[in-house]
């Protein structure tokens, strides 16, 4: 999966299969300004919820 572009945000998510657990690194102008840790179940996480994570970010930060 690759990067999700939003509101001058790039939002890279990453994920272990082994620790079912992943991150969406999220970046502004280039420069890093947070993590959003997340769990899954399964072989890889949902795109949806990915999405839907990303989402939720925006709609808190007012984006």
């Amino acid at each position: 999966m690759g990067a999700i572009k939003r509101g001058g945000y790039i939002f890279e998510p990453e994920h272990s299969v082994i620790a079912q657990n992943g991150a969406i690194h999220v970046y502004k102008d280039g420069e890093f300004v947070e993590e959003i840790n997340f769990s899954f179940s399964g072989k890889y996480p949902e795109l949806d919820q990915i999405e839907k994570l990303v989402e939720e970010y925006c709609e808190e930060k007012g984006l």
